[in-house]
């Protein structure tokens, strides 16, 4: 069983730049970096998240995961398979900007409405060191500007531009959840 923690909204790590990882660390199957991955996939699940950072879990460290398969959190928002990436950047944002509503591991009482682009584009790296592109829409889109935003100090908080739709999850599914588009992380 992990012993990860999620840092919540107040620590000092979500909002530090996050360390890109020695891809030479990768190389070897029973290495501290593939057992912490191992260690943040379990806790994602565990805790019912569609992606995790590592500095969610006060590790500061360029490590997102992704997985989503029919998410009570985010239902009807399609399938991602167990995705791990390695010092992934995001070299394309498309034109189109849509608002949807998102919620974090690290806010894990709130939902607020964020503009993210529909599209992007992102290298990277898998758990076994191989280099790998992304070409991503929709909720998979929206799931990557999420994650790989906690790995340069962000939160979605900072990405909304109007407060008033920041609300606690209770009163986000009594007064918004009918009016909710399907792309939100």
């Amino acid at each position: 069983m992990a012993e990860l923690k999620i840092a919540r909204l107040g620590n000092p790590i979500l909002r530090q730049v996050a360390q890109p990882v020695n891809l030479k660390e990768l190389s070897d199957p029973d290495s501290e970096i593939q057992r912490f991955i191992d260690d943040m996939v379990e806790v994602m699940r565990k805790e019912g998240g569609v992606g995790l950072a590592a500095p969610q879990v006060s590790r500061s460290v360029q490590v997102v995961i992704l997985e989503s398969l029919n998410n009570k959190r985010y239902p009807g928002r399609g399938d991602i398979p167990l995705t791990v990436l390695v010092n992934p950047v995001i070299t394309r944002y498309g034109k189109e900007i849509r608002s949807g509503w998102e919620s974090c591991l690290s806010l894990i009482d709130f939902r607020g409405l964020v503009p993210r682009s529909t599209e992007v584009t992102v290298e990277a790296y898998t758990r076994e060191g191989k280099k790998i592109r992304i070409e991503a829409e929709g909720f998979l889109a929206v799931v990557l500007q999420h994650e790989i935003d906690h790995l340069n100090g962000l939160v979605f908080i900072d990405r909304m531009e109007d407060f008033t739709k920041l609300a606690y999850m209770e009163e986000f599914e009594t007064y918004w959840m009918d009016q909710e588009e399907p792309t939100g992380a």
